[in-house]
């Protein structure tokens, strides 16, 4: 059986057991919090509360939707399992957002969902319940509780990177031994050498490991076969190094990571066809329906723009796109006429570059919007690696391993980087948000779009990351 700390793998995306327990544990107190307040509301008022199978329907739907916006907000994320008050916060938006969709439904479908004074009850304790699961937990368990627990073989630099990584608050493992498998001197000095274990097998049932990860600096004539063969067949799961940072960091650890790795390692799947054919549907219908909703207010803020600086309300600027091919993006023109000048540059923290209204826009994010036109036409995704100008991808991909495999997917709006990684301006961001990158083409699966695009929320609620 899996211990507490393992993670599933989810279409290809893993997420830890904890999360998936926790999110069990929560809809289970929001259906009790939607048929507590249906109960109560029936006595206020005198009536039968009548039978559970006939409010079914508007219980899950209740559920449902206030799940999906504590997903959207980042309840489930590692802020929100660390800290208490960040948890309460994002669990409050969550909840209001849950309501105003409700009321957006119970407008469409009069009749499916709980009664309006039903949503108050269920409201209020909904927000009680999960706060108190959150404390009882916290409590009861302490933070390690869900970690799985991980022996690493090796005491070199990897095993350096592995420690520092355990000891986040957010890490779901715990590292309960090093084993120096060289006669190296090691870089992790509590490690125990290999020769001074007689019985390595007993050894890791003994210390009730879970997982070993392998972490040798050099992997010639090293490899441990005989030990690893042995632990595995206990039921010990074993990963190498660079797939156990891609599980636990959700990137393509760029250090690392050589082509064998790549080829062999799982992911790139075949089953792509079918999710390629659902993507442009989604896409099709999404930014069809942004352009209509959106359009008065592309129109209004186009005026704004024309108005407070000189030049056209829109901008088009050369794009790479799928497959390295050059595309035009749209967007409503937020930087004075003469911006780049001196020719192409990042964008800047606080940059000066930008007009009055443009500041306001990219707060806002409704520079963005016109993008959908360009999703319409099929050059772009909602989802995908942001497009890059010609000028800087020749750059990187003269100066960062892989940077041209992150064109083998369609760009996008937003992404797998642009939610886990601040905007960035120079080379080392452009590694970073690479190795977000390559693990969006690796495992890209519909679920992982719907991840995205539940935490672009997030990320436009709390303006992280915009520039």
């Amino acid at each position: 059986m899996a211990s507490a700390g393992q993670m599933i793998r989810l279409f290809k995306h893993y997420i830890p057991h904890s999360v998936l327990l926790l999110g069990l544990l929560d809809f289970i107190l929001l259906l009790g919090a939607g048929e507590i307040g249906w109960q109560l509301r029936a006595h206020q008022i005198g009536i039968d509360s009548g039978q559970f199978g006939i409010r079914l329907t508007p219980l899950l739907l209740f559920a449902g939707l206030v799940q999906t916006a504590m997903i959207a907000v980042g309840v489930y994320g590692s802020d929100a399992l660390r800290s208490m008050r960040y948890a309460t916060a994002r669990l409050l938006v969550a909840v209001s957002l849950g309501i105003i969709a409700l009321s957006v439904v119970y407008f469409m479908l009069p009749g499916r969902t709980l009664w309006r004074s039903n949503l108050l009850y269920a409201m209020f304790l909904a927000m009680g319940m999960l706060v108190l699961i959150r404390l009882l937990l916290g409590g009861l368990l302490g933070t390690s509780a869900f970690r799985r627990r991980v022996l690493v073989l090796g005491a070199g630099a990897r095993a350096e990177r592995l420690r520092k990584l355990g000891e986040r608050p957010e890490a779901g493992f715990a590292i309960v031994g090093y084993i120096g498998m060289s006669s190296a001197a090691p870089t992790v000095v509590e490690a125990i050498h290999r020769d001074a274990i007689n019985n390595l097998t007993r050894y890791v049932e003994n210390l009730g490991v879970s997982e070993v990860v392998l972490a040798l600096e050099e992997r010639r004539n090293a490899l441990p076969l005989k030990d690893l063969l042995r632990i595995k067949t206990t039921g010990v799961h074993v990963n190498d190094f660079s797939s156990f940072m891609e599980r636990e960091t959700g990137r393509v650890d760029l250090d690392t990571v050589n082509p064998s790795w790549l080829i062999f390692s799982d992911g790139f799947s075949s089953g792509r066809a079918l999710s390629s054919v659902a993507k442009r549907i989604f896409d099709i219908g999404a930014s069809l329906l942004l352009l209509v909703a959106t359009f008065p207010v592309i129109l209004l803020f186009a005026m704004l723009v024309k108005l407070d600086s000189k030049g056209p309300a829109f901008f088009r600027q050369t794009r790479v796109g799928l497959y390295g091919q050059p595309f035009d993006l749209i967007k409503l023109r937020s930087m004075r006429m003469d911006a780049e000048a001196n020719g192409a540059q990042f964008a800047q923290k606080d940059d000066p570059r930008v007009t009055r209204i443009g500041r306001i826009i990219r707060k806002l994010r409704i520079d963005e919007l016109p993008q959908a036109w360009t999703v319409l036409k099929g050059e772009m995704s909602f989802v995908g690696p942001r497009p890059e100008r010609p000028e800087f991808v020749a750059d990187l991909e003269d100066k960062l391993p892989y940077y041209a495999e992150r064109h083998m997917v369609k760009p996008g709006i937003t992404g797998w980087a642009q939610i886990n990684y601040p905007y960035g301006a120079s080379i080392e961001d452009s590694r970073h948000k690479l190795e977000y990158d390559l693990y969006y083409a690796k495992n890209y699966t519909p679920f992982l779009d719907l991840l995205i695009l539940l935490q672009t929320l997030r990320v436009v609620l709390w303006h992280e990351g915009a520039r």
